[in-house]
């Protein structure tokens, strides 16, 4: 018996849309609402939200009942930190901050078992072989992992040519607001020469064949994301989704009460 289906891998290869929302209430509960929700995928966020191996896991298990695929960003991209999220069932991986060809082949090498990389071998005390019930797992996994890098500064965007030929990258992530940052328009995500940084990679990214994704709540860059060919789109977070609603929901209350 092989390593579980990634439907989320499968799709993007095809080029088929996937839209996503950013979990970072880093809360089970949320996610199992989030999870009924109909989004294609659901982002895990390690590396700007409050959680750990443990609490990542609460969510992925919830997600697992749904239709969603969870996607898990770690914090930074070490090897032995993302031993620990493929061991405990994370089958897509979004590395942040990737800057060279290097790092991206070190990546590779972190989520595929010796001799073609580092991973360690540990699948019989592990979630992602069904601890021991996946027999042929040692064997299949590599095949169902997707990794996806971020590319969101100018040294990252200088090296996109060499880690789009990487091969074993399944995707290639722009992040805004880093890279709006990085050249000078911090909070502004929404400049024109952001944009069209952003734009322009995304071509490069589908010209090499890759699948392009981003997380914007601007629709007129979500649409114009997916008119350069991204095929993983994340609209909305959790966090400013609450937020927004939970201040609506006061305001609204103060106005019809307190006249």
């Amino acid at each position: 018996m092989p390593a579980p289906h990634n439907p989320f891998k499968a799709a993007i290869k095809r080029g088929e849309l996937q839209l996503g929302c950013w979990l970072g209430l880093a809360e089970p509960y949320v996610a199992e609402i989030s999870a009924s929700a109909g989004f294609d995928w659901l982002l895990i966020d390690a590396e700007h939200a409050p959680n750990d191996l443990r609490s990542i896991i609460a969510q992925m298990q919830v997600i697992a009942a749904s239709t969603s695929h969870s996607v898990v960003r770690p914090p930074i991209g070490e090897t032995w930190i993302i031993k620990r999220l493929l061991d405990a069932g994370a089958q897509t991986i979004l590395v942040p901050m990737v800057e060279s060809a290097e790092q991206a082949q070190a990546l590779v090498d972190a989520i595929t078992y010796p001799p073609h990389g580092v991973r360690g071998v540990g699948s019989a005390l592990v979630r992602a072989s069904g601890f021991a019930a996946i027999p042929d797992y040692l064997q299949t996994a590599r095949d169902e992992i997707c990794l996806l890098v971020q590319v969101e500064n100018r040294k990252g965007l200088e090296a996109l040519d060499d880690i789009l030929k990487v091969d074993g990258i399944d995707g290639v992530f722009i992040g805004p607001s880093d890279l709006a940052a990085d050249l000078g328009f911090i909070g502004k995500a929404g400049a024109p020469e952001v944009r069209q940084a952003v734009l322009d990679a995304m071509g490069k990214i589908v010209a090499a064949g890759k699948a392009a994704g981003i997380l914007t709540l601007d629709q007129k860059l979500q649409s114009d994301s997916l008119e350069a060919g991204a095929t993983f789109i994340a609209t909305n977070i959790d966090v400013t989704l609450f937020a927004r609603s939970i201040r609506e929901a006061a305001i609204s209350a103060r106005e019809h009460l307190k006249k």
